[in-house]
């Protein structure tokens, strides 16, 4: 995994994000920032994660976090998404790859004997100074949420 190493400043990206936002990581120093990679909009565990992350949100506001969600979906699906789950956190779109490249989360995942590149569900957390201090890959989604909260709670 080429992903960015932990302790190290993460570069800055710019995306665009729902409610017409363009979400750059460097506007979000001074705040811990949440990024979660999901595969696909309104898929059962893709909703149970998301779900996770919004019932916990008051929770990683108040340890002053930020909560992304990212997945290779449109902007139109992700609105979708976020208002039918009342998601108080944005998502960001990333059809082209390019943040799902930079943290490493493209692998080759197999499904009914078929093989195809996809978004391995991970988490990484970036500190308030911009760098990374954990990370989770091949999440499984029943608790994950509260265990980010946990390691961002840790940081404070």
């Amino acid at each position: 995994m080429n992903g960015p190493p932990l302790n190290r400043v993460v570069a800055n990206f710019k995306a665009a994000a729902t409610r017409n936002k363009t979400i750059e990581l460097k506007d979000l120093r001074g705040q811990h920032v949440v990024i979660y990679f999901y595969p696909k909009d309104s898929t059962p565990g893709c909703t149970l994660e998301g779900q996770d992350f919004r019932d916990l949100h008051a929770k990683f506001r108040r340890q002053n976090a930020v909560v992304l969600g990212v997945s290779r979906d449109s902007l139109a699906s992700h609105e979708k998404f976020r208002d039918k789950q009342s998601f108080p956190f944005d998502l960001v779109s990333d059809p082209d790859e390019t943040l799902c490249r930079r943290f490493d989360v493209i692998q080759e995942k197999t499904l009914y004997g078929r093989k195809f590149m996809g978004v391995v569900r991970s988490t990484f957390l970036i500190d308030s100074a911009g760098k990374l201090r954990n990370e989770w890959r091949g999440v499984k989604v029943k608790g994950h949420a509260a265990e980010v909260l946990e390691a961002v709670k840790a940081l404070n």
